[in-house]
């Protein structure tokens, strides 16, 4: 089993920044992508960023230049530098690891001012 805990949640005025950070723990030899999704209240879950094995990166047009996501494999963390924040980034923010397909339990990003 893959558990994933997700930390560096908070309130940012717009123009600021936060770092997500996402641990996982138990079976992770066999995880490929992970990632970072994120639901906004009445909205469905959508794609932030995604970061394989490899390196290669996958970014949503809406965070392009502005958040980068990166991985330790060898402390099993993946990050996520967002930048520039604007209002519309308020949602909480999921990692995400498969396979298998594994969620953490969300932090909370809000964009105030």
């Amino acid at each position: 089993q893959v558990q994933l805990v997700e930390s560096g949640g908070g309130l940012v005025q717009p123009g600021g920044s936060l770092r997500l950070s996402c641990a996982a723990s138990g079976s992770t030899f066999s995880i490929y992508s992970m990632g970072w999704y994120r639901q906004a209240p009445g909205k469905q879950r959508e794609l932030v960023a995604t970061i394989i094995v490899g390196g290669r990166t996958n970014y949503a047009d809406s965070v392009k230049g502005r958040f980068t996501i990166s991985r330790d494999n060898a402390k099993n963390m993946v990050y996520l530098q967002m930048n520039s924040l604007k209002l519309e980034d308020t949602a909480v923010y999921y990692c995400r690891a498969e396979p298998p397909l594994r969620w953490g339990q969300g932090t909370q990003v809000t964009v105030s001012s």
